[in-house]
């Protein structure tokens, strides 16, 4: 009963002090209610409104309900019609080409290394965050990166990939940004630009043999009832969610309410660490169920992987601006990172 009136006690107060909101955040995500996105927008929401006690009102469009592309949605943004926006590296990339580091194969070994490379305050973070604002004459600003959909691995319609070599012919489905282009030819494949959208269909009528996608994605768009069968857990890049806001709506707010906002994204950062990790549990299982082909690179496979796409780092410093810069800042962070883990395992270990 006492856990009831507890409850029932917050209700009635946050309900009570949202008929006085101050600030209301329209937040956008160009997903669905099955995503990790959404997943991250309900812990921010929750959380800024119940710590602001009700001064900050968040308000969820999830789809295309304001926006339908990474430029249009970033313009609405920059414009102030926006205040909140999530995208991909991809769909963000004709706007700040150099967020595309996040896409860099083979960069980062697992989890535990992004995860402290991508916590706000670390130098790469903090040097993406100024890069933004600086490209978008102080308009925008990124509030912190999380993820959507795990791991980026290799999947197709045609036939176990274990080498750079088993993609040879493959028509490999991108989104229109050149990074993942580079990386498609630079193991052999052909990059074909699909909307994702039309992925289903050209799976089924062959315009396209493969993707490259986290199993929850490829689960959720039930691509393998159109045909994909295959899929090579390669790992080669961290699916990492760009969230933007409105720069003049944020600073605009009083310090307190600030502190919320900031401290809203790291919960929603959090959850959206956690949130693929449990889907993909799932996704596998059912993968396998029906038929799916899992295969594991072994290390040495995986070794060959990452030296084929090593000219992928050198086309990105040569042809992003700002791209030497942004990487040296995150090879600096993936090996504090590494040296950081190493160190928590010598004392957990003994």
């Amino acid at each position: 009963m006492l856990k009831t009136l507890g409850a029932a006690a917050l209700a009635a107060l946050i309900a009570g002090s949202a008929a006085a909101q101050d600030y209301t955040l329209r937040a956008t995500a160009n997903s669905n209610e099955n995503d990790e996105d959404y997943d991250g927008l309900v812990v921010f929401k929750n959380y800024v409104e119940a710590a602001s006690n009700g001064a900050i009102a968040v308000e969820l469009f999830i789809g295309t309900q304001l926006c339908s592309t990474g430029a249009e949605c970033l313009e609405g943004v920059a414009e102030g019609s926006i205040d909140i926006y999530v995208s991909t590296s991809g769909g963000t990339a004709g706007i700040f080409p150099f967020v595309q580091v996040l896409d860099l194969p083979y960069v980062m070994a697992d989890d535990r290394v992004a995860e402290t490379v991508l916590a706000n305050g670390s130098p790469f973070i903090t040097q993406m965050q100024q890069m933004v604002r600086e490209s978008s004459g102080d308009a925008i600003r990124l509030m912190t990166v999380g993820n959507t959909g795990g791991w980026r691995n290799f999947a197709n319609t045609q036939r176990r990939v274990q080498s750079p070599e088993d993609m040879e012919g493959l028509k490999i489905r991108t989104v229109v940004a050149d990074l993942p282009q580079e990386l498609v030819r630079a193991l052999g494949a052909s990059p074909t630009p699909i909307p994702w959208p039309e992925l289903f269909t050209s799976f089924q009528t062959g315009v396209v043999d493969g993707s490259k996608n986290g199993i929850t994605d490829i689960m959720n768009m039930k691509f393998p009832d159109a045909g994909l069968q295959y899929v090579t857990l390669d790992g080669h890049a961290y699916m990492g969610a760009l969230w933007f806001m409105n720069n003049e709506v944020f600073t605009g707010m009083p310090e307190d309410m600030r502190k919320v906002v900031v401290d809203g994204f790291y919960q929603l950062q959090q959850a959206t660490f956690a949130s693929p990790k449990r889907k993909s549990i799932q996704a596998y299982e059912d993968f396998v169920a029906g038929n799916g082909d899992l295969y594991v690179p072994t290390p040495e496979e995986k070794a060959a992987f990452a030296e084929a796409a090593q000219p992928v780092q050198d086309w990105f410093r040569e042809n992003v601006e700002g791209g030497s810069d942004i990487l040296d800042a995150m090879l600096s962070a993936v090996e504090e990172a590494e040296a950081q883990i190493d160190a928590v395992y010598e004392a957990d270990l003994n």
